[in-house]
């Protein structure tokens, strides 16, 4: 029976341990719920937050090389180059000081985390490897009946 007591008691100082740090953390809107607790808010090193002026002088540094960097995204995007890999980079620099920028990055990481469990989906991938045959198809007849039409002739002139 001692044994079974122990067992209990043990069994409930954990439950005991765990609800006492359940309770402890905070649960303010510093931290977010589904990204481990990290929380939100600036990163600038404490010597700068402490000083309001110096602080606000290094979120408008922040603030321009992040709309630098996706300024130069948005560039990209029509433009060669890796234009939403460069945005995403710019909106993370905006993230390490600006609320809105990292609740963003929060939502887009959980939107693509989704549609790649979606896309892992059987089902779904048997969906998509038929839809892909059926366009290479459609592209391979239309490109055929173009041959037999007009042979291997480009439909822009050059020479002239």
């Amino acid at each position: 029976m001692n044994a079974e007591s122990d067992e209990r008691t043990g069994a409930s100082a954990a439950d005991g341990d765990k609800s006492a740090q359940q309770q402890n953390t905070p649960d303010t809107p510093d931290t977010a719920a589904g990204d481990e607790g990290a929380p939100l808010g600036s990163r600038a090193p404490e010597f700068i937050k402490a000083r309001r002026t110096l602080h606000l002088s290094w979120q408008v540094g922040v603030f321009v090389v992040g709309l630098a960097v996706v300024g130069a995204g948005i560039v990209m995007l029509p433009l060669p180059g890796p234009g939403w890999l460069v945005i995403f980079a710019g909106m993370a620099i905006w993230a390490t000081e600006f609320v809105w920028a990292q609740l963003v990055l929060r939502w887009t990481k959980r939107k693509v985390t989704e549609a790649a469990q979606r896309a892992l989906d059987p089902k779904v991938r048997r969906r998509n490897i038929i839809l892909t045959s059926i366009g290479l198809v459609i592209v391979g007849v239309l490109l055929a009946i173009y041959l037999w039409k007009f042979g291997f002739v480009m439909p822009w002139k050059i020479d002239e």
